[in-house]
C-alpha cells in the first residue's frame, strides 16, 4: 500500500503540476519513446543480470508492493525458541536438542513457533551453527568468526538485486537522450514539414529525456532504496540468532543470551525488555504463541 501511495503520489504530482501549468496531457503520450526506453532497460537488465538475479527481483518487487515485512511478533518467536533451545541446551546438554536441530519441523519445541519456520535461510542458520556447537566446536571467537563471513557473504548476495535496480535507474537518464536523440534525427528528416507538425515532433523527441529523468528518479530509483533497505533488515534475523548463540558460548545463562539477542534488533522492531521477559516465562513453561498473546 505504501508502495502504491508513493507511485501515485510521484505521477500525479508531475503530470497534475504539467497540467496545472498549461501543458497539453497529449503531447506527453508518446508510445514509440516509451518503447524505446523501457525496452532497452529492460533489454540491458537481462543481458547485465543472471537468472537467479532476476528471479528474485520479482520476487522483490512482490514483497515491496505487499509491504510484508519481518514484525516484532516474528523476533519476540525467534528469540523465545532461542531461549527455550538454550534453556534444555543449559540444563541437559547439546544432546537434548540433536533430534530437535536434525528436524525442526517435527520439533514440539519448534512448532511452537510457526513464524521461524517461515524463513527457512535463518532457520538453516540456527540449526547449521547449533549443530556445529553440538559437535565440540565451543569455541566463541572461532565461531563468531565464521558467523561473521557468512552473514558478509549473505549482505553481498541480498545486495544483487538492489544493486542492479539502481543500475537501471541509472541507465534511464542515458535511455532517454537516445531516444530523444533518434526523435530529433526523425524531426530533422521532416524538415520541410510546416512549424506545428515540425514542433509537435520536436516535442515529443524531449519526451524521451523527460522519461528517461522520471523513471530513474522518480520510480526505480526509489524502487532500489527501498529494495536495499528490505535487504539490511533480512540480515537482522542472522545477526540476532548469532548474538544469542555467541551469548551461550561465552558462558552467558539463556536469560542473558536472550537479552544479547534482543540488543542487537533495530529499534523499530526491537521487543521491550518486559515482552521477552513474558515470552521467555512462557516459553519455559511450554506454552505457545497464541498463549504469549492472549497474556
Amino acid at each position: 500500500m505504501r508502495l502504491l501511495f508513493g507511485i501515485i503520489a510521484v505521477f500525479l504530482s508531475v503530470f497534475g503540476g504539467f497540467a496545472a501549468m498549461g501543458g497539453r496531457m497529449a503531447v506527453l503520450w508518446q508510445p514509440v519513446e516509451i518503447l524505446i526506453i523501457i525496452g532497452a532497460g529492460i533489454g540491458g537488465y537481462v543481458i547485465a543480470n543472471t537468472p537467479p538475479v532476476l528471479k528474485e527481483t520479482a520476487r522483490t518487487i512482490g514483497f515491496l508492493a505487499s509491504g510484508r515485512r519481518t514484525s516484532k511478533n516474528d523476533y519476540i518467536d525467534l528469540i523465545s525458541l532461542l531461549y527455550g533451545l538454550l534453556r534444555v541446551a543449559k540444563s541437559k546438554g547439546m544432546s537434548q536438542i540433536e533430534s530437535d536441530v536434525d528436524r525442526p519441523t517435527d520439533s514440539p519445541l519448534f512448532t511452537q513457533y510457526p513464524a521461524v519456520l517461515r524463513h527457512e535461510r535463518s532457520l538453516t542458520f540456527l540449526c547449521d551453527y547449533l549443530r556445529l556447537i553440538a559437535l565440540g566446536q565451543d569455541n566463541p571467537h572461532d565461531v563468531e568468526a565464521l558467523m561473521n563471513e557468512e552473514i558478509e557473504t549473505m549482505a553481498r548476495e541480498l545486495n544483487q538485486v538492489p544493486k542492479a535496480l539502481q543500475n537501471l535507474a541509472d541507465a534511464f537518464p542515458a535511455l532517454g537522450i537516445v531516444a530523444a536523440v533518434l526523435g530529433v534525427i526523425n524531426a530533422m528528416g521532416a524538415i520541410s514539414e510546416p512549424p506545428e507538425i515540425l514542433g509537435h515532433m520536436i516535442g515529443g523527441a524531449l519526451t524521451g529525456t523527460f522519461l528517461g529523468v522520471l523513471l530513474s528518479y522518480g520510480l526505480v530509483g526509489p524502487l532500489a532504496s527501498a529494495a536495499r533497505h528490505r535487504r539490511e533488515s533480512e540480515l537482522n534475523m542472522f545477526i540476532c540468532i548469532k548474538a544469542g548463540l555467541i551469548a551461550y558460548l561465552r558462558q552467558s545463562p539463556p536469560q542473558v543470551c536472550a537479552e544479547f539477542a534482543r540488543k542487537v534488533l533495530f529499534a523499530d522492531i526491537q521487543p521491550s525488555l518486559g515482552e521477552i521477559e513474558v515470552a521467555t516465562t512462557l516459553s519455559s513453561q511450554g506454552k505457545n504463541r497464541e498463549a504469549r498473546q492472549a497474556a
